[in-house]
């Protein structure tokens, strides 16, 4: 990791563990600067009402001024959501991951953007192009150039 990143992983991991995570996420994971797991649980009522899921970051050395890879992972008792926006090999097309990714944007704010993507949920279904494009997949979601033409889920 380069100290630029580094100083800013520890940064944000000193708020995270002084109580800076918002109700419904908590950090599971952090034992390095490489990758960090959360749970993620929509609060209120919605379609995903009483599940819980991890989100996983993977941070690469140009963070915070590249994206990290953020993706569903499947863990003891819990699936990745069944959502519009989310491939069933957890792969999110949000464009707060891609082509709007901005340094400011903490781990945290990313934790509250997706739980607010599930929370405004209408439909549970995949994404049209989930086979082919699942089966075609890179492992790391930062090499996929996601459209972002359809905000209305």
């Amino acid at each position: 990791m380069t100290s630029i990143s580094s100083r800013r992983l520890s940064k944000e991991l000193m708020e995270i563990q002084n109580g800076g995570c918002p109700v419904g996420i908590d950090l599971e994971k952090a034992d390095d600067f490489q990758c960090w797991r959360f749970s993620l649980e929509v609060m209120g009522e919605s379609l995903y009402q009483n599940e819980k899921f991890t989100l996983q970051f993977r941070f690469d050395q140009q963070y915070p001024i590249s994206s990290p890879a953020v993706q569903f992972v499947q863990t003891e008792g819990r699936q990745i959501p069944v959502h519009p926006h989310v491939y069933s090999n957890g792969h999110i097309c949000a464009s707060i991951l891609g082509n709007e990714w901005s340094p400011v944007l903490s781990v945290i704010a990313v934790c509250v953007t997706l739980q607010s993507m599930l929370a405004s949920c209408r439909e549970k279904r995949r994404p049209i192009d989930n086979d082919r494009y699942v089966k075609h997949a890179p492992d790391n979601p930062k090499k996929t150039q996601f459209q972002y033409d359809d905000d209305t889920v």
